[in-house]
């Protein structure tokens, strides 16, 4: 399968969201036909639309739920990156079957529709809080990658194929917990539910350029996952508010201590490269070439935050934000 963005139209649901705006921006830069932002909220479409003048984009109200909407906006789509999702593991948690609807139905209803569509290559975002997940939010991820792994044994003889990638919190995301911190400082005191809690983090710019750069490297059936630093959540207070006092609330329902990317279970079927690790899948038609290129990693290995190799000190943590 050969990959340009030239001359494509390209559609990311979720696509007012943090990521989608900046994976609009970035895309644009290419010589993409057309650029597709799908989402529920018409204000902030109308409010996209002013800041981006770009005739190449397009778009198009319409929820991940509705599979005739779908069926409408993926004709004469290329590729498709599938950012949509219930994330906030609070609201997953306080209404659960709202998360299996938009996060399982939604994902189902995605590769339906791309399968009959004839789009080329879809990417699905995915997230930490999947590998072996202990809240709603985590569970419904999982299940939406399972589903779009297995939907590359039954696209038939059409070129449709899927993929997932996989990564930690992306920093100063809507909803994060920078813009929550920098809100707060001012008030001389942080919550932070446990002082040993460690996460990954990756930039909003990085995270895109990732999925670029895994839409252009999938062959069917991956997760890809990026290989990025951690952080001490105790370190970013103190980079944000110094002089702050520290209130230690408790881990909320449904909250890890530290999160991980690749069990050790799935590290027996994973394999390493140089910036990043790919899942394979275990089916017989998996992409053979990416076990014969990448290195098997060791028996029990596991990624997590905590046992992570490459960390954001509190002086990186202050610099970074600083750049935002």
């Amino acid at each position: 399968m050969t990959f340009s963005l030239s001359e494509k139209s390209v559609l990311v649901t979720g696509g007012t969201g943090s990521f989608g705006r900046k994976f609009v921006e970035k895309v644009l830069k290419y010589d993409v036909k057309k650029v597709i932002v799908f989402s529920r909220d018409e204000l902030k479409q109308y409010e996209m639309a002013q800041e981006y003048k770009d005739p190449r984009i397009r778009f198009f109200i319409g929820d991940v739920r509705d599979k005739e909407r779908l069926y409408r906006a993926f004709d004469g789509v290329d590729y498709v990156i599938h950012a949509a999702a219930m994330k906030q593991v609070p609201a997953c948690e306080y209404n659960p079957f709202e998360a299996v609807k938009t996060n399982i139905y939604g994902a189902q209803n995605i590769i339906e529709a791309a399968i009959d569509r004839g789009v080329k290559r879809v990417v699905a975002l995915s997230t930490d809080k999947a590998a072996a997940p202990i809240n709603l939010y985590g569970a419904t991820k999982l299940a939406s990658d399972k589903l779009f792994v297995a939907a590359n044994s039954y696209v038939g003889e059409k070129d449709t194929r899927f993929a997932v990638v996989r990564y930690g919190n992306v920093v100063g995301s809507r909803g994060s917990v920078v813009p929550f911190f920098k809100k707060l400082a001012a008030t001389g005191k942080l919550p932070i539910t446990d002082e040993r809690m460690t996460r990954f983090w990756i930039t909003l710019d990085q995270g895109v350029q990732f999925v670029i750069d895994s839409l252009a490297r999938m062959r069917g059936g991956e997760i890809f996952v990026p290989k990025i630093p951690s952080m001490k959540v105790m370190d970013l207070a103190k980079a944000i508010s110094p002089k702050a006092e520290i209130e230690i609330i408790g881990i909320r329902p449904g909250e890890k201590l530290h999160e991980t990317m690749i069990t050790e279970d799935d590290a027996r079927h994973t394999v390493e490269f140089d910036n990043y690790y790919v899942i394979i899948p275990e089916f017989p038609w998996c992409p053979q070439e990416y076990v014969k290129q990448g290195k098997n990693l060791p028996e029990g290995f596991k990624y997590t935050s905590d046992t992570n190799t490459e960390w954001l000190t509190i002086e990186k943590l202050r610099t970074l934000l600083e750049e935002m």
